[in-house]
């Protein structure tokens, strides 16, 4: 992976890097989830989780990718066979590479819906909150075919840019891509600047209510804090192992943190103006993009339905990023590790995660709903309860571990001469203790072992 045509650009890297880390998250979950727990004091217990817990296993993994030179697997299985006690087995923590298979399978039904609903606001959008309600209701539960259709059309479109490599595919993209998703976040952000709710919305995401502030949302804030930034998946990994030599690792992560966090901030202030100028409520939870976001730009107008793709568009734009760098891991595993060109793995992953995503979308519908589901949960939540609650978690402990105790500190030392001592020993420190401690607590929480 040392040739050039394998290695992106400084910028390349970057752009790569935060198409990966800006998804659904930060447009879609981002705003919900700090709407449901009271806005501005959750937002800084967000930012400083963010900074103390996520950043440390960005730079980590970053960092891990840039030491090994290859996929996650073969990664972890050098480190493992460089000991004293030689561990091969530890290229098993490298299997991290399959989780964004396995998030693919939900997600591209996702990126679906949303291309529906961007062909939808063309043909007009709902006006109230049951016919809202209704159309999303009758899109998952009835119209499988839809869903197929786009699903096969969003799989299509990231396996397209992902055959195309590092260079003439994934940098390709989100070089055109992430600047443009930033254009349309500031456009949409100086139209609700526009708009008399825009001091209330920032007041709301700003001025802190500590009284508003619970136990469950600091576990939130460590959680989103950590899936928003990409981990646990190999692609930070994956993207890293194609940087040139020098890279500083420690300013490409701000950078990658820095574009994350700021779109995420963008995305709640748009949200949260729209939602006050017609007098909402913020808390409207998992569907405010597909049932109160639509009513909303119906309400607004001529203009509305501009916004609207504008607004759908966007997050459009954040999942296929997204996507590619959750299929691109297992594709360099399969060419590494069985020697087949790119074109056979690229269809071989992208075979099965669309498959699977087939049976995703019947465990919703209300004719096969039953069929395809586990203990009375549907597959679709099922899988993504597998690897937001157990997969990327414990993927990001074992980050954590391998830098933090397996590998000499003498490794790290390109890490050390581009942060300074001070500042080492922090993040040295997080990565040893307050980042598994945080996700550890965020697993047990989630699996109902301990309630805070």
């Amino acid at each position: 992976m040392n040739d050039k045509k394998s290695q992106f650009t400084r910028w390349g890297f970057i752009f790569a890097t935060v198409g990966s880390a800006v998804g659904l998250g930060n447009i879609w979950k981002f705003p919900y989830i700090t709407g449901e727990y009271g806005g501005g004091a959750f937002v800084l217990v967000y930012l400083f989780t963010t900074l103390f817990v996520g950043f440390a296993i960005l730079i980590a993994e970053m960092f891990l990718g840039y030491f090994g030179k290859s996929d996650a697997v073969t990664t972890f299985e050098n480190i493992g066979n460089g000991l004293k006690n030689r561990k091969p087995s530890m290229k098993y923590v490298g299997f991290m590479t399959f989780n964004g298979l396995i998030i693919m399978t939900f997600y591209s039904v996702v990126i679906g819906w949303i291309l529906y609903y961007i062909y939808s606001s063309i043909n007009g959008l709902p006006k109230t909150v049951d016919e809202a309600e209704l159309e999303f209701k009758t899109l998952v539960g009835e119209n499988i075919l839809t869903q197929l259709f786009f699903h096969t059309f969003a799989t299509l479109t990231v396996l397209h840019f992902v055959n195309g490599g590092i260079k003439n595919g994934i940098e390709k993209l989100n070089n055109f891509l992430i600047p443009t998703l930033i254009f349309i976040m500031l456009s949409l952000l100086i139209y609700s600047m526009t708009l008399d709710s825009f001091a209330e919305s920032f007041k709301f995401m700003f001025y802190p209510d500590w009284s508003k502030l619970t136990s469950e949302a600091f576990i939130r804030a460590v959680g989103h804090s950590f899936f928003t930034l990409s981990l646990g998946m190999g692609a930070i990994i994956t993207y890293s192992a194609s940087i040139p030599n020098g890279t500083n690792i420690t300013k490409s992560a701000f950078s990658v943190l820095f574009f994350d966090t700021l779109i995420a901030l963008m995305a709640g202030l748009i949200i949260f103006t729209l939602l006050f100028q017609f007098g909402e409520e913020p808390s409207k939870g998992a569907g405010l993009v597909f049932i109160s976001m639509p009513v909303i730009f119906s309400q607004m107008g001529d203009i509305g339905s501009l916004v609207s793709i504008l607004f759908l568009s966007a997050l459009a734009m954040a999942g296929l990023t997204s996507a590619v760098s959750l299929v691109e891991p297992a594709v360099i595993y399969m060419i590494n590790r069985f020697k087949i060109t790119r074109f056979k793995a690229t269809i071989y992953m992208g075979t099965i995660y669309w498959f699977i995503g087939i049976f995703a979308i019947l465990s919703y519908s209300t004719t096969y709903g039953e069929i395809f589901s586990i203990f009375g949960t549907p597959l679709f939540d099922a899988l993504e309860l597998l690897t937001d609650s157990i997969l990327l978690p414990i993927s990001g402990i074992l980050i954590a571990l391998t830098v933090g105790y397996v590998m000499r500190k003498v490794d790290l030392v390109k890490l050390q001469n581009e942060m300074g001592d001070k500042i080492f020993k922090i993040w040295y420190f997080s990565i040893r203790v307050v980042s598994p401690i945080a996700i550890i607590f965020l697993i047990l929480n989630i699996l109902g072992v301990i309630q805070l």
